[in-house]
């Protein structure tokens, strides 16, 4: 079975996929809580999101070699980070995967790994906006 990093091809395609999940976040109003957490040139973190995703997905785990951790909580620390903030993050990730042309399998795959990872940086209750599980990685 292949890896999700082998399905969204290899460096090239996770590159893609971080690259543009930024643009989307960039692009879409109801994504612009989280934007706002971001600084207004987004390379850097475009860049740190694929070396994290290259790893995470099943390729070269760059985030690790390059920052000797893959914990993603204390980077998010200083944000509010509740419900609706999590599920921008998985609406943005799901409008990406619909823009790579992302396959129905690799979709699959990654749905319920990207909403546990969405929520685990979650560190607050406080929905800003009704959260619902809307923003799963891929329609069904």
């Amino acid at each position: 079975m292949q890896t999700p990093y082998e399905l969204l091809g290899g460096e090239v395609g996770i590159r893609q996929l971080a690259n543009v999940f930024y643009d989307v976040m960039d692009e879409l109003p109801q994504a612009s809580s989280i934007r706002a957490m971001h600084g207004a040139h987004l390379e850097e973190i475009k860049q740190k999101l694929f070396e994290y995703l290259s790893g995470w997905l099943g390729g070269p785990h760059l985030y690790h070699q390059k920052y000797q951790t893959v914990c993603l909580t204390k980077p998010h620390k200083p944000y509010a980070i509740g419900p609706a903030e999590r599920d921008q993050w998985l609406m943005c990730m799901k409008e990406t995967l619909r823009r790579i042309k992302a396959g129905p399998e690799v979709c699959e795959m990654l749905e319920n790994p990207f909403f546990g990872i969405a929520d685990a940086i979650r560190n607050t209750d406080d929905a800003k906006c009704p959260g619902e599980r809307g923003g799963q990685a891929c329609d069904g």
